[in-house]
């Protein structure tokens, strides 16, 4: 089911590229900050839509590549962010030679690989000295109707995985450095139905757990006064993560 769920998000590609945020440029900008001078040659691993592709699309004389192992996903991305070559692939194994890049940046995405085995074939691509980025917007639970609308959803593999200590890398890579952005986006109803419909969870489960969650959502949403055609304030946390290739 793991492996289902992962490669799951191509079947709701529109909904992905809809109901997802972006990514904050300080908090990319960040995770690269420590590549050598000079470096350019960056891929996005698990690039999904292009959410992380179209920042980091923004970095002048900026190299980029977007791998993912759903075809789906990339022509949605190639939609979003033309120009961007794109491959299929896995973090476990790239189709990339040796010592290709400055840096590998996975959004949303780390949670999802085996990191001993990504670690060490990520570090094949990834020149010394070079970085391993990854990041996560994750919905504030401090705040209440946030945390009901997680309760009605479940919880994200990621969510998982910070609730149990976070995410972990291997050799050839060094410790983790990891900082947080507060940041809030105003959506609407609509695209937080598309939100919904756009998480691993969601795709996979039975019709009828399908409709008990758009249900319980709508009965949120009612109680909130979140009307077709107004917006909410969804507070997220963007966490950060980068490593230096030894």
């Amino acid at each position: 089911m793991a492996e289902d769920m992962a490669t799951s998000f191509g079947a709701e590609a529109g909904n992905y590229e809809a109901g997802r945020p972006d990514f904050p440029f300080d908090a990319v900008a960040w995770m690269l900050e420590p590549m050598p001078e000079g470096s350019r040659r960056v891929a996005d691993i698990g690039a999904g839509t292009g959410k992380l592709t179209r920042v980091l699309a923004k970095a002048p004389d900026a190299e980029l590549v977007a791998i993912d192992p759903d075809p789906a996903m990339l022509a949605a991305l190639r939609t979003a962010v033309p120009g961007v070559p794109t491959f299929e692939g896995s973090a476990e194994k790239l189709p990339l030679p040796d010592a290709a890049l400055d840096a590998a940046v996975f959004g949303q995405a780390w949670h999802w690989v085996d990191p001993v085995v990504a670690s060490a074939e990520v570090g094949r691509v990834v020149r010394s000295g070079g970085v391993l980025g990854l990041i996560w917007n994750t919905r504030d639970g401090r705040v209440d109707w946030v945390r009901r609308l997680t309760d009605i959803m479940r919880g994200s593999n990621a969510e998982t995985m910070f609730a149990t200590g976070g995410p972990s890398v291997a050799a050839p890579f060094g410790p983790l450095e990891e900082r947080t952005w507060e940041w809030t986006r105003p959506i609407t109803r609509d695209l937080l139905h598309r939100m919904a419909r756009s998480r691993s969870y969601i795709i996979t489960a039975s019709d009828a757990e399908k409709a008990r969650i758009r249900r319980e959502m709508d009965e949120l949403f009612n109680q909130l006064g979140l009307h077709e055609g107004s917006t909410i304030e969804l507070p997220y946390v963007t966490k950060a993560f980068r490593a230096i290739r030894e």
